[in-house]
């Protein structure tokens, strides 16, 4: 069940990063997707007890993190191909999630799980790599953002794991990245933010709820099983992002993509088998 609602939870995440890489203005964008967060946060923050004192300090690691990542992903998104900047920061964040918990918190795995993370990683990268045209500017931030995306999925999968419940410390979490997201563009630019938020609310609601709930989702799956395979399965998130690139995009299909799709529905097969 968990992995299948973390299937669910990555097409949720290909598609609110679909509609900021084809919005004109990301930073706005992204203000109003997290600012949905803000309602989740506050709902859930009134309705739950305190946060553990102990999963404080992974709750403000995994926030800093957070702002680095938002920097590059709209970077990412500004200077490369959705196709091709999405499954390279997915793609890697598995690997690195994979060697950060191995090194450092002794968290065993089962060789088909280690088979089935590396499979899933390995069909990922290859779907960064089917196009040979590509600027390293946009790789230099799609790595900087894999790197955020391992820092925030240790960080808070490790934090959750110490808190009464899954749904503290991600209402937490929410709350204080879309307050901080939201003064910082009111900081930077009201006027524009207030337009935005008239014009594109509906759009805006729309990937926001599906922001928080994968993100949810996520942390929830890692509250119950290891981090690394929750991790892989949540960069199938590229498969969603192929089929959006193609049709909404324009993007277009190649033969490397779809075996590289092969690998990836194989590791998630062995995810199965090895439960």
């Amino acid at each position: 069940m968990e992995y299948l609602l973390v299937l669910v939870a990555a097409l949720f995440h290909a598609i609110w990063n679909s509609l900021m890489k084809g919005s004109s203005d990301k930073l706005l964008t992204l203000t109003a997707i997290r600012s949905v967060g803000i309602v989740y946060g506050l709902v859930v923050v009134i309705s739950q007890p305190m946060i553990d004192m102990q999963a404080i300090p992974y709750l403000l690691a995994a926030l800093l993190i957070l702002y680095l990542y938002f920097y590059a992903l709209i970077n990412a998104y500004k200077f490369g191909d959705f196709s091709q900047v999405y499954p390279i920061s997915r793609g890697m964040a598995p690997l690195i999630v994979l060697a950060v918990g191995w090194l450092f918190f002794a968290e065993q795995l089962k060789s088909v799980q280690l088979l089935a993370t590396l499979l899933i990683s390995a069909g990922v990268l290859s779907l960064a790599l089917s196009n040979k045209a590509f600027d390293p500017k946009p790789l230099y931030f799609a790595l900087g953002t894999a790197f955020c995306i391992a820092g925030y999925t240790v960080t808070s999968g490790l934090g959750v794991r110490l808190s009464s419940s899954f749904w503290v410390f991600s209402g937490w979490l929410e709350l204080l990245t879309g307050v901080s997201v939201l003064c910082f563009s009111l900081c930077r630019r009201k006027t524009a933010v207030m337009q935005f938020a008239r014009q594109h609310w509906l759009s805006s609601l729309f990937a926001g709820i599906l922001s928080v709930a994968a993100f949810a989702i996520a942390l929830w799956a890692m509250s119950r099983v290891a981090m690394a395979p929750v991790a892989a399965i949540r960069e199938t998130s590229v498969i969603f992002a192929v089929i959006i690139g193609a049709w909404g995009m324009k993007e277009g299909f190649v033969f490397k993509r779809i075996l590289a799709s092969v690998l990836v529905a194989a590791g998630i097969a062995l995810l199965g088998f090895a439960v």
